[in-house]
């Protein structure tokens, strides 16, 4: 399971449910909702870590919780599993998540492809049991 993409299994969760009710017009896309963006890109940085990091690993269940929750919440406030998968599938999306976490890394003076510097980042947040930290395991 540690090879598996967190980020996989996140949108597996994310489509699995049911509903097909249509989105307002007038609501903003998915990414401008903060509270479900942040929180996918919190995902996205702790999948960094924990494929780079080789003491670190995901916390599958909670991960995929974490995803069902969001799904759940999106669904409640009207968009539609459609809605759902453009958000997570489409490339410009991803390119802006990307953007996202790696903004994340850069505040904190991280190269996201230091290997050492993304483990001290991934125990330090473990240590303060941040929305990333409680996404990751240290071995």
């Amino acid at each position: 399971m540690r090879r598996a993409a967190l980020a996989r299994l996140v949108l597996v969760a994310l489509l699995a449910g049911g509903g097909t009710g249509a989105v307002a017009s007038d609501a903003p896309p998915l990414r401008e909702v903060a509270e479900i963006d942040d929180r996918v890109v919190e995902i996205a940085v702790a999948n960094r870590i924990r494929k780079r990091c080789d003491d670190i690993s995901a916390r599958m269940f909670d991960a995929i919780g974490l995803a069902r929750r969001l799904e759940a919440e999106a669904k409640t406030m009207g968009y539609s599993d459609a809605d759902i998968r453009a958000y997570m599938q489409s490339e410009p999306e991803k390119r802006l998540r990307r953007a996202r976490r790696d903004a994340i890394f850069a505040a904190r003076g991280i190269d996201p492809k230091d290997r050492a510097a993304l483990c001290r980042m991934g125990h330090e947040e473990i240590a303060r049991n941040s929305q990333i930290g409680a996404l990751l395991r240290a071995r």
